[in-house]
């Protein structure tokens, strides 16, 4: 019963968010001024749902492609709060009742990455959404990984940095729940997954962790290897950051 109730309420929120940013979202577009109602609509929901992120490094802005790490569907209520990015999405988000529309609202590029004979097509689109004033978020892994392994970056998408736009950067970010990832990361269908999350009791502090931008170079691969190489070093800095379970309690010793 709490927890349902717990549900209920969040779905309620967020719903709440949705009828106060839709219509002012209008009202800039009809301006003809960008809006920020996406991003702080998205930034509600983060909240609603129990997320407090901590934000360590700067995120690049826009002519920028960030590569991250992949867990849930909140990553991308995280990084469209904080840094305003659209993303690159798996082409049968589109097709999801409310989400779909949604995600289109934000610039959403959706692709097919089962379609190899249009990997082609994919990467010129991409490159056209590149000029856009907002950072694009892509998830390399092409799928949702577990927290502690990093899954090989795939490279098709990147082909759109070889050569890179006149100015444009990459920056890794590395995604981590901390002590809440076992509930928040699971191995369910999206809805079963949301509705589980939407559940759980309590406030969490994921971290995002924006490495430094770098100037892609060479063939799409080198690209990826360089990427999934610079996240991996964000994770390794914040193991060593963690405190360690051996280390001595503080105190002056005496007793």
């Amino acid at each position: 019963m709490i927890a349902d109730l717990r549900l209920a309420t969040r779905v309620a929120g967020m719903a709440g968010a949705l009828l106060v940013a839709l219509p002012l979202h209008g009202l800039w577009r009809l301006a003809g001024r960008p809006s920020p109602w996406p991003r702080r609509f998205l930034r509600r929901c983060a909240r609603i749902i129990g997320a407090s992120p901590v934000v360590i490094g700067t995120p690049a802005g826009a002519q920028t492609v960030m590569l991250a790490n992949h867990l849930s569907w909140i990553d991308i209520l995280l990084l469209a709060g904080e840094t305003g990015a659209a993303f690159v999405a798996k082409a049968e988000l589109q097709a999801t009742p409310l989400v779909g529309w949604l995600a289109s609202l934000n610039h959403t590029l959706f692709v097919d990455r089962a379609d190899r004979l249009g990997v082609a097509d994919q990467v010129e689109r991409l490159r056209g959404a590149l000029a856009r004033p907002w950072p694009i978020v892509i998830f390399p892994e092409g799928t949702t990984g577990d927290g502690i392994t990093l899954l090989p970056f795939k490279p098709a998408l990147l082909g759109a940095l070889a050569p890179p736009p006149r100015g444009l950067c990459v920056q890794p970010v590395r995604i981590d729940y901390g002590a809440a990832r076992d509930l928040i990361w699971g191995d369910e269908t999206g809805l079963t997954h949301a509705l589980r999350v939407l559940r759980r009791p309590g406030r969490f502090r994921p971290t995002l962790r924006f490495g430094a931008p770098f100037l892609p170079q060479g063939h799409r691969k080198t690209i990826a290897a360089e990427a999934q190489a610079a996240v991996a070093a964000l994770r390794a800095a914040d193991d060593m950051a963690a405190p360690s379970p051996f280390a001595p309690a503080s105190g002056n010793g005496a007793g």
